[in-house]
C-alpha cells in the first residue's frame, strides 16, 4: 500500500516539474555553502507558535536548531510579479545535432528548463508568474498568477515546447515587434525576464533597443539571458575540415573551412556581444550572458541578485 501511494505522489508530477524542483534544491543546497546563503528562497517570515494551533505550518527545521516552535507566516498578497519571455525561433534550436535533452540542451531546451526551475523558486516566494512565448510574434501570453493551478498551465505549455524540437519550416524571430507588443500586454510593473539568443532577421539593430526601452519607459525591470553555446557560436571552436554552415532563419548556405574565419568570425562575434552588453547597460537592463553547457547556476543566482535589489 505504501509503495502504491508513493508512486501516485510521483505520477502526479511532470518530469518536467521534477526536474525544475532537483534544479532548484541543488542550487540552494549550493546557496548555503557559497557567499550567496544569505539570500532567502523561501519567502516566509516567522511567530511563536500558541497552543491549540494546528502543527500544519510549524517550521520543523528551525525547531531542530533553536528548540523552539514557530509558525511560517506567509504574505498575503505576491511580493514580485515576473514574466518570462522565450524565444522560440529556428536558431534557439541551435545545436540542431543535439537531442534537446536535458543532459544535451540545445538554446531552447535549456531555456525551458531554466524558466521551470524560476517558476519553481516564484512559487516558492509566493511571487506571481506568467510566461510569454514567441518567434514572428506573441504565440503565447498568460497573465501573472502564483496558484498551483497555474503552475501546472505552464509548466504544460513549457513540455509541449520540449516536444517541438524540429520545427518542419523556418520560425524566423522579430524580437522588435514582439517585445513591443509584450510592453503593451503587461499593465502592471513586472520584472521581465527574457531567454533569447538575440538573433533579430531585422538589419535595423537600433529598433530592437527601442523595444527593450519600450518595456523599461513602461516601468518594468528588464532582465535579458543571453543564451549561447559560447564554444561554437562564439569561440567558433570547429575542427580544422571543410564544413557547411547553414543560416537557420535564412537558408543561408556557407562552406568554408572554420580556420580560415576563426579569428575574424571571434573578433567579430565578442564586438557583437560587447555591444549589446553596453546597450544594455546605457538603459539599465540587466545583462547575463549564459551559456548552455554550463548549467543553471548562473539563471538562478542572478535571478535571486535581481530580486534582492528590487525589495
Amino acid at each position: 500500500m505504501k509503495n502504491q501511494l508513493n508512486r501516485n505522489h510521483i505520477q502526479a508530477y511532470s518530469k518536467l516539474e521534477i526536474i525544475a524542483r532537483q534544479v532548484v534544491e541543488g542550487f540552494i543546497t549550493g546557496l548555503h555553502k557559497s557567499p550567496f546563503h544569505g539570500f532567502s528562497v523561501e519567502f516566509a517570515e516567522h511567530r511563536l507558535y500558541n497552543a491549540g494551533e494546528s502543527t500544519r505550518h510549524i517550521d520543523w527545521k528551525l525547531f531542530g536548531k533553536t528548540d523552539r516552535l514557530y509558525i511560517k507566516r506567509f504574505e498575503e498578497e505576491t511580493n514580485l510579479r515576473c514574466q518570462i519571455v522565450i524565444d522560440h525561433s529556428l536558431s534557439m534550436y541551435f545545436p540542431f545535432d543535439n537531442n534537446g535533452s536535458f543532459e544535451s540542451p540545445n538554446k531552447i531546451t535549456f531555456s525551458v528548463y531554466a524558466a521551470a526551475a524560476l517558476i519553481e523558486i516564484l512559487k516558492r516566494q509566493r511571487d506571481a508568474f506568467g510566461l510569454t512565448i514567441f518567434d514572428q510574434g506573441i504565440d503565447q501570453h498568460s497573465q501573472t498568477k502564483s496558484n498551483e493551478a497555474h503552475q501546472q498551465a505552464l509548466f504544460e505549455s513549457l513540455e509541449d515546447l520540449l516536444t517541438q524540437l524540429k520545427p518542419t519550416e523556418n520560425q524566423q524571430s522579430n524580437i522588435t515587434q514582439s517585445l513591443h507588443e509584450l510592453a503593451e500586454r503587461i499593465h502592471k510593473r513586472s520584472l521581465v525576464v527574457i531567454f533569447s539568443d538575440m538573433f533579430d532577421t531585422s538589419d535595423r539593430k537600433d529598433e530592437l533597443f527601442d523595444a527593450l526601452k519600450h518595456l523599461k519607459h513602461n516601468k518594468h525591470e528588464v532582465l535579458l539571458f543571453h543564451v549561447m553555446q559560447h564554444h561554437s557560436e562564439i569561440e567558433f571552436d570547429y575542427s580544422n575540415r571543410p564544413h557547411k554552415f547553414i543560416d537557420p532563419e535564412t537558408g543561408e548556405i556557407l562552406k568554408i573551412n572554420p580556420s580560415e574565419l576563426r579569428n575574424q568570425y571571434r573578433k567579430l562575434a565578442k564586438e557583437q556581444m560587447q555591444n549589446l552588453k553596453l546597450k544594455c547597460g546605457q538603459y539599465k537592463i540587466d545583462f547575463v550572458a549564459v551559456d548552455i553547457d554550463q548549467g543553471f547556476d548562473e539563471i538562478l543566482r542572478n535571478y535571486l541578485l535581481k530580486r534582492h535589489r528590487m525589495i
